[in-house]
C-alpha cells in the first residue's frame, strides 16, 4: 500500500476515535436556519456544487446518502434546509477567520545565479511524526545538499518562506510551463508566527502586521531577516502533484482540489471535512456565506477556527494576508448526527 494511503487510513483511524470525544467535551447549540444570518441570500448552488466534491469521500450511512442525494438535489437551498441542521459548537467562543492561498513563484528546474534556492522533496530519513532538523538546521548546514532532492529552485527565500507557510504554490519555470507543488511532509517542530514575533520584538504594532509587510521587512533586512525567518522552527517538505488542469485549486486534506472563497481549512476534531459550515465573518469586508471543510492547517485549532482560500497569486495572497477577523461559525450537520451533537435540544 502506497505510503500516503497508510498515512490517510491512520489519520482517518486517529479522527474517529479523538473527534467524537472533541465534540462530545464542547458545548454545542442546536440552530435554526433563520438563525444564519444572510443565509436567504447566499447561493447555495454554488456551495453543493463544492460539497459534491467531496461528499463521496466521507463515511457514515448518513454521509453516503446525502451524497446520493446531492447529485440530483434540483433545489440546493431546499437540500440543505431539509437534510442538514445548523450546530453551533464552542459555545459563545467568538471564532477567528484568517485567509490563506496558493503562491505562484518563479522557479527552474536548474540551479542558476537567481534561481538558487530550493523546494525540497522528503528525505527519505524523515519518519512521519518524528521531530527531525529545525528550519535553522536545515537552512545553514547543508544536510540535504548534493542529494538529488530538489523538486525545482526559486529566486526569492521569502516567498518559498511563504510557500511553506500555505503548504501548497505553483512555480512558474523559466520556459512558461507550471508546476504544482503539494504538502509532503514537515519536520515536526511546531509552527511559530513570525508576525507574533515581530510584535514582541517591538518592529510593528499587531495591526501593522502582514504577509506583505512581513516579507517587505525581510528584503529590506537581510541578515536579521533571515534570522527572524528561523523564529519558525517548522519546515515543509513537498511533493510534485499533476496539473493537468490549470484552473483547478490545490488538492486539500481530502485529496480533492479546492475551491477559492468556498474551501476553508478546519480543525477536524471538532469539524468534520466535507460538512458544509456557515461562515459568518465580521471585519472590513463582512462574508456571509456557505463554505465546505475540504482542508486542514497547523495553525487551525479549535471549534470557532477557519481559514478562507482566496485562490492562487498575487492578488489572492494580498486579500488572504489581509484577513484576521472574528464571527462565528455554524456546522451543518446531518439531522440524525446533529441530535447526537445536542442530546438536550
Amino acid at each position: 500500500m502506497p505510503r500516503a494511503r497508510i498515512i490517510a487510513l491512520g489519520a482517518a483511524v486517529f479522527l474517529a476515535v479523538h473527534m467524537s470525544q472533541a465534540v462530545a467535551e464542547t458545548p454545542a447549540q442546536l440552530l435554526d436556519f433563520a438563525d444564519l444570518d444572510g443565509w436567504p441570500e447566499d447561493d447555495h448552488a454554488a456551495a453543493l456544487d463544492v460539497f459534491r466534491v467531496t461528499c463521496g469521500d466521507m463515511r457514515g450511512a448518513d454521509w453516503e446518502g446525502l451524497c446520493a442525494l446531492a447529485a440530483t438535489a434540483p433545489d440546493a437551498r431546499t437540500f440543505f434546509e431539509l437534510f442538514f441542521r445548523p450546530v453551533l459548537i464552542g459555545g459563545d467562543h467568538v471564532a477567528l477567520f484568517t485567509g490563506y492561498f496558493e503562491p505562484e513563484l518563479e522557479g527552474s528546474r536548474v540551479r542558476t545565479a537567481r534561481y538558487r534556492y530550493p523546494v525540497y522533496r522528503v528525505p527519505p530519513e524523515l519518519a512521519e511524526g518524528q521531530q527531525w532538523l529545525s528550519r535553522a538546521e536545515i537552512e545553514t548546514t547543508g544536510v540535504l545538499e548534493g542529494r538529488g532532492l530538489e523538486i525545482a529552485w526559486v529566486d526569492d527565500a521569502v516567498e518559498l518562506f511563504f510557500l511553506q507557510i500555505q503548504g501548497s504554490g505553483r512555480i512558474r519555470l523559466r520556459d512558461g510551463t507550471v508546476i504544482r507543488v503539494g504538502y509532503g511532509a514537515r519536520n515536526g517542530h511546531e509552527y511559530r508566527s513570525v508576525g507574533h514575533e515581530m510584535v514582541r520584538r517591538g518592529i510593528y504594532e499587531p495591526h501593522q502586521v502582514s504577509a506583505r509587510v512581513i516579507a517587505n521587512w525581510v528584503r529590506r533586512n537581510p541578515a536579521e531577516g533571515r534570522e527572524l525567518l528561523h523564529h519558525n522552527p517548522s519546515y515543509i517538505f513537498f511533493r510534485e502533484v499533476d496539473i493537468s488542469d490549470p484552473s483547478l485549486g490545490p488538492l486539500g486534506a481530502m485529496n480533492r482540489s479546492i475551491t477559492p472563497h468556498r474551501t476553508i481549512a478546519v480543525d477536524p476534531l471538532h469539524t468534520p471535512l466535507g460538512a458544509p459550515v456557515w461562515i459568518e465573518k465580521d471585519g472590513a469586508i463582512p462574508i456571509r456565506r456557505l463554505m465546505v471543510a475540504q482542508d486542514t492547517g497547523g495553525a487551525i485549532r479549535g471549534a470557532q477556527r477557519a481559514d478562507i482560500f482566496f485562490g492562487f497569486g498575487d492578488e489572492a495572497g494580498d486579500a488572504a494576508g489581509e484577513i484576521r477577523d472574528p464571527g462565528r461559525m455554524v456546522v451543518l450537520l446531518p439531522i440524525e448526527r446533529a441530535h447526537q451533537a445536542v442530546p438536550d435540544a
